[in-house]
């Protein structure tokens, strides 16, 4: 049974919430075809995630029937986006609710070149309903670096009320240390995130700049099998929005309590 912490009198019993953060569907052109709504939260359930987020590139046009997907099951979603940026560094952004994604793709969209997608390079971009049923494509080359610094990315993000981590920083690819070098100081981030590939405390070690920032484990998973591979236990009163930036800085006893790393290679569809 989860451990419970009992807070003062007035405050909520928190309790351990099993978190991946990011996760892609078939409207990422890398992701595989599997990458469902009805699939994607199968497998987070049979996995004993609590709550998952939704990232696809620079769009977030399967949220929503991911979202819908997910009702009824127990299962909390997070409407989200993997942004690009000027720098090419990947960042996490999640909104509480879905019209404030939308809100942000808009402008997302305006910031990214005007570019067709390659589909024969690149894959195609699925636009899907909560059942998986093909709506149509994303023509768009939505894997490309928006105009947007990471300065103005957080700061538009935040304004929106939506909250952003640096994601996989401990990867060489579109990760912020491995593009800047460094942590910028006046950019707000009390989070991020790293891969399966590294635990927190040899992030910490290798990644001194880090500080005491809250270090955010999750799978960036493209097939079913991913999902859960890298995921963060944090100490929530429920899986919600709100939960999630009080755990992120460490506010009314919320938290991390862990991270864990599921079974993963087998076919669960």
């Amino acid at each position: 049974m989860a451990k419970r912490v009992k807070l003062r009198k007035g405050q909520p019993t928190l309790r351990p919430v099993r978190a991946d953060l990011h996760i892609h569907t078939v409207l990422s052109a890398c992701a595989d075809y599997r990458m469902a709504p009805p699939l994607i939260v199968r497998t987070a359930l049979q996995r004993g995630l609590d709550l998952i987020a939704i990232t696809d590139h620079n769009s977030g046009e399967n949220a929503g029937a991911v979202l819908r997907a997910a009702e009824g099951t127990g299962l909390t979603v997070l409407p989200g986006m993997e942004l690009c940026t000027r720098e090419e560094v990947h960042l996490v952004a999640l909104f509480p609710e879905l019209i404030s994604l939308l809100c942000w793709q808009e402008e997302v969209y305006e910031a990214l070149p005007h570019l067709a997608n390659d589909e024969a390079v690149f894959g195609v971009q699925l636009v899907v309903d909560e059942q998986g049923r093909f709506l149509g494509k994303n023509h768009r080359f939505l894997f490309a670096a928006t105009d947007f610094s990471l300065e103005e990315a957080v700061r538009r993000i935040t304004e929106i009320g939506g909250f952003c981590f640096p994601a996989h920083v401990d990867r060489p690819a579109f990760g912020l240390l491995t593009q800047l070098g460094f942590l910028p100081q006046d950019v707000d981030l009390p989070a991020v995130e790293i891969s399966p590939r590294i635990s927190c405390q040899a992030a910490r070690e290798r990644f001194p700049s880090l500080g005491s920032r809250v270090i955010i484990q999750a799978s960036d998973a493209h097939r079913l099998e991913d999902i859960g591979l890298g995921m963060t236990v944090f100490s929530m009163a429920e899986p919600s929005f709100e939960e999630l930036i009080l755990a992120s800085v460490g506010r009314d006893g919320r938290g991390v309590l862990g991270y864990g790393q599921l079974p993963g290679g087998q076919d669960l569809v």
